[in-house]
């Protein structure tokens, strides 16, 4: 195997070779042809168990034998050290057999091109040289938090842990603050409110919430309240007598009723008549319905989770949304972040749905390709969760072979899509942390400045060059 070594220096053909786990450390692979780089990469990363490999082949080899978390590449490798035709068949490779791997692409050779087709083959981030240790040093530690979030999740899904919300796939910061939320208020006998985006997932959240309180044994009902025309939405939510209209043959039991001991779920609660407001309101209150055509009180004891897409606090100030119901079914509020704001989940939800749905396909089990990947990633999902479950299963469908590509999915190929400059991107980034930063600190320039770690003239300039104006 040529040019691979391992962290304490040996050869991989001699004795002290380190087997995979040994030494307990995050595992990197750096793959680098520059004997003078190696030892400057080795040195910089001593926090990590570092493997060498100064060609495509012995990087083959050291992926099967260590499994890294990690790879930093160099596109210019041996034979071809100064084109990249060497570096993307290895960054090919590393995706079809490792895609859990997160790659960091360094490279000298036209540094848009190369960037824009790193990125589409399923690299995690890409750098251009000459190299500032401390820049990837930074990139890589993230490449590792991100893998390690990942790495859990595969954990916790294969072993099927029993726990609350074990129902959610994530590994974004966003998504784990809701089920952490979630999960405090599961235990507390309150009305939860989930908004967020159609298609975000939040029955999921509502199913986690009720199995992760003590009412899981009993039934969770879910109604969705748009989905039922206004005229019969009130003898589906509160049942009704024999005779009460045209067609009750027999005295039946609404969803509220069918509830009882559990959890009512309501989606798009936003969609409820005003008149029909009323009587739920005074259900809430009092905990006692009146069947449609019926003048029996009916005692309940449900708990109440409702859902929406609608902006209530509008439909409220439109006289279209009962304040005091509002407050009523809001004692908590959980905001559902879009699936574009929740980092690399959509892979993650993808894996998932290809388990779930594949398992009984004829050709056998498909896995995401490079193109699915690099589609997957800068898809904007205006359709969410929903969205990108309905496209799984269409690519299960249309998949050919054994990777599913981004036509199988019906999404655009990466190298069809316009890409942001370096610079593009640097100046969004900079221009959407100033304005948090000014909105956190209530317009105040200095302290927006603090929070930035910036001086205040620094901040100015940097408002006029991106025309950032001061919030009122």
């Amino acid at each position: 195997m040529t040019g691979m070594r391992d962290d304490e220096g040996s050869d991989m053909n001699g004795a002290t070779a380190l087997q995979p786990g040994q030494s307990g450390r995050p595992r990197l692979l750096v793959v680098e042809d520059d004997p003078g780089l190696q030892r400057q990469l080795r040195w910089a990363y001593a926090d990590f168990e570092v493997i060498i490999a100064g060609d495509r082949a012995s990087a083959l080899e050291a992926l099967a034998a260590y499994r890294p978390q990690v790879v930093t590449l160099d596109l210019g490798l041996p034979p071809d050290p100064d084109g990249t035709s060497e570096g993307f068949a290895l960054l090919e490779a590393i995706m079809v057999s490792a895609p859990e791997t997160r790659v960091v692409v360094a490279s000298g050779h036209g540094a848009r091109e190369s960037a824009r087709r790193a990125i589409a083959l399923g690299a995690f981030d890409f750098y251009q040289k000459p190299v500032d240790i401390d820049e990837l040093g930074f990139i890589v530690g993230r490449a590792f938090h991100v893998a390690a979030l990942e790495a859990e999740n595969r954990r916790l899904a294969a072993a099927r842990v029993a726990r609350p919300l074990g129902n959610l796939v994530t590994a974004s910061d966003e998504m784990r603050k809701v089920a952490a939320m979630a999960e405090r208020v599961a235990g507390a006998d309150v009305s939860v409110l989930l908004l967020g985006a159609s298609g975000t997932g939040k029955e999921v959240l509502a199913r986690g919430i009720h199995e992760a309180s003590p009412r899981a044994q009993a039934p969770f009902v879910a109604i969705n309240c748009a989905a039922i025309p206004e005229n019969l939405l009130e003898a589906e939510l509160f049942g009704f007598e024999r005779g009460a209209f045209t067609g009750a043959v027999k005295t039946t039991a609404g969803k509220i009723e069918l509830a009882e001991g559990g959890t009512l779920f309501l989606d798009e609660v936003g969609d409820i008549p005003l008149p029909l407001q009323v009587k739920l309101l005074r259900f809430i209150q009092e905990r006692v319905i009146e069947r449609v055509g019926g003048r029996k009180s009916i005692d309940v004891n449900v708990r109440i989770v409702c859902a929406t897409h609608q902006n209530l606090a509008g439909m409220i100030a439109d006289g279209r949304f009962r304040e005091d119901l509002y407050y009523r079914i809001a004692e908590v509020v959980i905001s559902i972040p879009p699936l574009k704001d929740r980092g690399d989940d959509a892979v993650m939800l993808a894996t998932h749905f290809l388990q779930v749905h594949g398992r009984s396909r004829p050709g056998g089990p498909v896995r995401l390709g490079p193109s699915a990947l690099a589609a997957i990633r800068l898809h904007d999902w205006p359709g969410n969760v929903r969205e990108l479950e309905n496209r799984v299963k269409r690519a299960i469908i249309m998949a050919d072979g054994a990777a599913v590509t981004a036509a199988d999915l019906d999404l655009a190929s990466v190298t069809d899509m316009p890409l942001p400059t370096l610079r593009e991107a640097r100046e969004a980034a900079d221009r959407q942390a100033i304005r948090d930063a000014l909105t956190a600190a209530g317009g105040n320039v200095s302290g927006a400045a603090k929070l930035l770690c910036v001086s205040r003239p620094t901040l100015y300039h940097l408002m006029r060059e991106l025309d950032i104006r001061i919030p009122v």
